[in-house]
């Protein structure tokens, strides 16, 4: 199939990058991914794969690297604890087992050379195919009750080219995202992107829009990321592919529209926000945050 013809595909598959260091949180991520730092009781991963299956995206390919085997054990059959689960009667903690197992169809690549986002993607063309398809970055985890992946989908259908998400930042801080050029739409949510530039500077941002870690991309960001140079810090980046997208005419795959993300987000890779998110999602469940809400009500108090 021509990748021009993708325009009015469904979006079925979702590409989970995954292949990074994780060293902000050294020493934990020596040996351990840091896709399975835990939130709460749940690793990080699992959120970001509830969220694709949730939207309709149940076969999900991983771009993993060296040491991450336990994310893939996490995701496969655990035959012993399994059993002794079943022979205690503990159904509540099978069941969690088994949900993980169950969740969807996954794969596995590994990128070789750690050579960018961009290159990471790239990755994925022999099982993407000639279909759009989503890329979920690990590190972002939204909210379950905010879903945005269907929203995009929505504008995806209705426009063709490719989507991706944006959140309004302070502008203090737009230098750690990509930063898109933007023409306002109809729809008080979309904006139609004409450039995107990687972490620039607080003076060169083009607006106070930052791209976050969800992206529907039609199949033809596979010839354009081999096209594409490296850029900032000497990698790949899927910025500058899709900076090529945006110029692009739609009956060859291109154009890229914006959708504004205005729910609850947390930043799994940076500590502080890694925090702020076990917190938040552990107050707001049934099991746990009555205590925990006590706890932190008197823990706060004693800071005054």
């Amino acid at each position: 199939m021509d990748k021009r013809n993708a325009s009015n595909l469904p979006v079925r598959k979702a590409v989970v990058p995954a292949a990074g260091l994780g060293t902000r949180f050294l020493p934990a991520t020596k040996a351990t991914p840091k896709e399975m730092l835990p939130v709460v009781d749940k690793p990080a991963i699992q959120y970001v794969v509830e969220e694709a299956v949730a939207a309709g995206l149940d076969d999900v390919l991983f771009i993993t690297g060296r040491s991450k085997r336990p994310l893939e054990d996490h995701f496969d059959r655990n035959f012993e604890l399994e059993e002794v689960l079943r022979a205690k009667g503990d159904t509540e903690r099978l069941e969690m087992v088994e949900h993980s197992t169950d969740l969807a169809t996954i794969h596995y690549v590994r990128q070789g050379d750690p050579l960018g986002l961009g290159h990471a993607v790239l990755m994925a063309e022999s099982h993407v195919g000639n279909e759009p398809f989503a890329v979920l970055l690990g590190d972002d985890l939204i909210d379950p009750r905010d879903p945005i992946l269907p929203r995009m989908a929505a504008i995806r259908a209705e426009f063709g080219g490719s989507v991706v998400c944006l959140m309004e930042v302070p502008r203090e801080s737009i230098s750690l995202y990509g930063c898109p050029a933007i023409e306002t739409t109809n729809a008080d949510d979309v904006v139609l992107i004409t450039d995107l530039i990687e972490k620039p500077d607080v003076t060169d941002a083009p607006s106070s829009y930052a791209v976050i870690g969800r992206y529907l991309l039609d199949p033809a960001v596979f010839d354009v990321i081999r096209e594409t140079k490296p850029g900032r810090g000497g990698e790949i980046q899927l910025t500058d592919a899709l900076r090529t997208l945006a110029t692009m005419p739609a009956d060859q795959g291109g154009g890229v529209r914006g959708v504004v993300f205005s729910g609850r987000r947390y930043d799994t890779g940076d500590r502080v926000s890694y925090l702020q998110a076990v917190i938040t999602l552990a107050v707001e469940r049934e099991d746990l945050g009555p205590e925990l809400r006590a706890w932190l009500t008197e823990f706060v108090a004693g800071l005054q």
